[in-house]
């Protein structure tokens, strides 16, 4: 089979600061990824910015007809069905506008798009952490915090299916409230979407560093309390436990409610020491079941997932 021939799929993450690009040959090879700056605030600049990425993409492994390129794209947020236009992005120069329709007319090639989350949790689910899996929760924690469920079908190995349900949400546990909240913790920050004590706002790296903050009055981002931590600092060592803590109440929630094989979990804060290896048992407690085990993993792919699932939305579907 030519080059002309054969399918290619690109996957392009679209991130608040950096847009990440992947080539996915015929062969099932990914080609090494491409980043450019994300142009915040600039709505048409972040179309002209992916379109670029994808004719770098493009260019430089030869693909020579642009017609036998199929692209996905992961964005902070989701198409609401119906009309198309995203909801919920935290780059919120993405909200009420029909993305989706707008970047497959500049790009001229067929265009899939889909939540961060939906694309990193199908990545994982193929051939990363939870390939072994008959169902699985993947999350994100960095600069916000996303979800998403996905059933593999073992029989095909290529087919994943995405739970979007008929709002597009399915899997957005980060707007949830902090399940069990003691005293200091109601009624929490408030969220950039307008709600106060989100998940999002007490777990994600931001929230982390705030938490901090409010504990402590040291400014620290996320990183910077977990090296004083790695150093014995005391109070980055209760804010890291304060933590995995939240994360531990808010993922059991998930498990009570979808009881997956196995929940990865992606994103900057994937790389605190000993979260992923505690989780289990911090959850524990919560858990309605006798067993009371949920396994938890690191994601194989780092932050590299978001692209490879994107390339793997021509394979998968949404339920």
């Amino acid at each position: 089979m030519s080059q002309s021939e054969a399918i290619w799929r690109v996957g392009i993450d679209l991130g608040g600061t950096k847009i990440a690009g992947r080539l996915l040959t015929p062969d099932g090879e990914f080609g090494p990824e491409v980043r450019v700056s994300t142009p915040a605030d600039d709505y048409d600049a972040t179309l002209r910015a992916i379109v670029g990425l994808v004719d770098t993409l493009c260019l430089d492994s030869g693909v020579v007809d642009g017609r036998s390129v199929l692209v996905g794209i992961g964005i902070p947020g989701s198409p609401a069905p119906g009309t198309g236009r995203i909801q919920n992005a935290n780059s919120t120069w993405l909200n009420g506008r029909t993305f989706g329709f707008d970047i497959e007319a500049h790009l001229e090639k067929p265009t899939r798009v889909a939540n961060d989350a939906n694309c990193f949790a199908l990545s994982e689910a193929v051939d990363g952490a939870a390939a072994d899996a008959t169902s699985v929760f993947g999350v994100i924690l960095g600069t916000g915090c996303g979800g998403s469920f996905v059933l593999p079908d073992r029989s095909k190995p290529s087919d994943v299916f995405a739970l979007d349900g008929p709002r597009g949400t399915g899997g957005e546990w980060g707007h949830n409230p902090l399940p069990a909240p003691r005293p200091d913790e109601r009624p929490g920050p408030t969220c950039w979407c307008g709600r106060t004590g989100c998940l999002e706002t007490w777990i994600s790296g931001p929230g982390l560093a705030a938490d901090h903050a409010r504990r402590t009055g040291d400014v620290w981002t996320a990183e910077a309390i977990a090296s004083a931590a790695d150093q014995g600092n005391m109070a980055a060592l209760k804010t890291l436990d304060l933590h995995t803590d939240r994360v531990a109440r808010g993922l059991a929630t998930v498990a009570n409610i979808l009881d997956p094989d196995i929940i990865v979990i992606g994103g900057g804060l994937s790389n605190l020491d000993d979260l992923i290896e505690t989780l289990p048992d911090r959850m524990a407690p919560h858990i309605f079941a006798d067993d009371r085990k949920v396994i938890v993993r690191r994601a194989r792919w780092g932050d590299a997932s978001g692209a490879r699932g994107a390339a793997r939305l021509w394979s998968a579907a949404a339920r």
